[in-house]
C-alpha cells in the first residue's frame, strides 16, 4: 500500500475525531488497513461507521477489511481551497469513490494524475499520515 506525504509547505490536516463506532476504523489506519462497518443482518456495508445500520437500524455491526479498489462516481477538481487546512494543495481533486464492498466514500485522489481522474476510473487506497500516527484513506488511479 502506498504512503502519500503530505506536501511541503502546506499545513497539517486536522486530525478527524474519533467516535466510539468509528474507533475500530481509525485504529486500522494506524496500520494502512481500510475497514468498512458491516451490517451482518441485511448484508450490506455502510460508511461512515455509526451506531445502527441505515438500511434496517440493525445495531449488531461489524468491521470487515476492504479490498481499497474501487472506481470514481464523481470528481471535483479545486482550484482554491474549499478548506482552509487545504491551502497550499491546491488544484486538488474531491471524489466519491465506489468501493468494491457497495459503499460511497468521500475522499481525496492524490498523484502526480490526480487532476485527470474522472468518473468511471478505477483507484486504489493510499494513506496520507496523521500527526497522531493514524492515516488519511486517499485514493490514486489505476493505471491501465
Amino acid at each position: 500500500m502506498t504512503v502519500v506525504p503530505r506536501p511541503d509547505g502546506t499545513r497539517e490536516r486536522v486530525s478527524p475525531p474519533i467516535s466510539t463506532e468509528a474507533e475500530p476504523f481509525w485504529d486500522a489506519t494506524r496500520e494502512r488497513t481500510l475497514l468498512v462497518q458491516w451490517c451482518p443482518a441485511c448484508d450490506r456495508g455502510i460508511h461512515f461507521p455509526r451506531a445502527a445500520c441505515p438500511t434496517c437500524l440493525g445495531d449488531v455491526l461489524e468491521h470487515r477489511p476492504s479490498t481499497g479498489e474501487g472506481v470514481v462516481y464523481a470528481c471535483s477538481t479545486m482550484a482554491s481551497p474549499g478548506n482552509p487546512t487545504m491551502s497550499g494543495r491546491e488544484p486538488y481533486v474531491v471524489a466519491l469513490v465506489d468501493l468494491d464492498e457497495g459503499i460511497r466514500m468521500l475522499t481525496n485522489i492524490v498523484g502526480e494524475d490526480a487532476a485527470a481522474v474522472a468518473p468511471g476510473d478505477p483507484v486504489r487506497v493510499a494513506w496520507e499520515p496523521l500527526e497522531d500516527a493514524r492515516h488519511l484513506p486517499v485514493f490514486v488511479r489505476i493505471k491501465a
